[in-house]
């Protein structure tokens, strides 16, 4: 049975460090070889169609911090070359295919934390430092592209089975449609609790590859 295997890279990497806690998360090449690692676990002796790994590139936006006035190129930051050297080092694997979204952001905002302790009037405005505060960026069209990709591997029959390394409850439609199409439809959360009971229905079976993180139930 062939299976593909789409992976919210976004959604991993928010989970790589509760089931991989002793693994250097700052080193792209150690988290991609995880990755690969742990969709490989998946697939076992049965044969791989594709690992289809979605993300974005960094914002090509410059600004200036609110508060500090420092000049900011969001292309250059830590983060964003960490998820370009993270990409370079995917694409250079066997049956790994890249699908880029984009990232979208409009303004600064002041973080949840911080703004608790302005409504509870345990600071003022004047005490908020640079790390209260943080630009919003959003990701686009990942979501969509992976909702499109299930369906087309499903109505174009490349498969028999989906894995989906996701919690995202978006994609119940493109479930529901490569399910109806016969394709045994998994999904990986890779630990996270709280997965939607409307995923739960509309798949086939919930497996986790990866480490159990300590203290999950």
């Amino acid at each position: 049975m062939s299976s593909a295997i789409l992976v919210d890279v976004a959604f991993f990497l928010k989970r790589f460090r509760y089931s991989y806690p002793n693994l250097n998360r700052n080193d792209p090449e150690v988290v991609g070889k995880t990755l690969y690692s742990m969709c490989l676990a998946h697939v076992e002796d049965r044969e791989l169609y594709r690992i289809l790994a979605y993300d974005c590139p960094p914002l090509d936006k410059k600004t200036h911090h609110p508060l500090t006035g420092n000049a900011i190129d969001f292309s250059r930051l830590k983060g964003s070359v960490f998820r370009i050297e993270l990409r370079s080092y995917l694409k250079r694997q066997r049956k790994v295919a890249l699908r880029l979204g984009y990232l979208r952001g409009t303004s600064w905002k002041i973080k949840p934390q911080a703004t608790k302790k302005l409504l509870s009037r345990k600071i003022n405005v004047s005490e908020l430092t640079d790390r209260d505060v943080e630009y919003d960026i959003s990701q686009k069209g990942v979501d969509m592209k992976i909702g499109l990709d299930m369906a087309s591997l499903a109505l174009k029959k490349m498969v028999r089975q989906i894995i989906l390394v996701s919690g995202d409850g978006d994609f119940v439609p493109a479930a529901k449609l490569a399910r109806r199409e016969g394709i045994d439809v998994v999904l990986d959360p890779i630990w996270a609790p709280n997965i939607g009971d409307a995923l739960h229905e509309h798949i086939d079976g919930l497996k986790s590859t990866a480490p159990r993180p300590d203290g999950y139930s």
